[in-house]
C-alpha cells in the first residue's frame, strides 16, 4: 500500500514537470517568434564610431547589435522621463 503511494505521489511529480516543460517551451517559442518580429535597419557609421561602439560593446559584454539596441532603448526610455 506504502509503495504504491509513493508511486502515485511520484507520478504526480512527473506530471508537473512535464507540464513545467511545455510551459517553458511555449514562452521560449514566442520570445523567438518576437525576436523574428525585429525591424531590421540599415545604419552607417564612421570608422571611428564603428570602433568605439565596439569597445563598449565588448566593455558591456554585448554584440554590437546589442550595444546600439540598449543604447536607443536607454535613449527612448530617457526622453519619456
Amino acid at each position: 500500500m506504502e509503495i504504491e503511494q509513493k508511486e502515485q505521489a511520484l507520478q504526480e511529480r512527473l506530471n508537473k514537470l512535464h507540464a513545467m516543460e511545455q510551459e517553458i517551451l511555449e514562452k521560449e517559442k514566442s520570445l523567438k517568434e518576437k525576436e523574428k518580429a525585429k525591424k531590421q535597419v540599415l545604419l552607417r557609421l564612421s570608422p571611428t564610431l564603428w570602433n568605439e561602439l565596439a569597445k563598449w560593446a565588448e566593455d558591456d559584454f554585448r554584440s554590437i547589435n546589442g550595444q546600439i539596441e540598449f543604447l536607443l532603448a536607454e535613449a527612448v526610455r530617457n526622453r519619456r522621463k
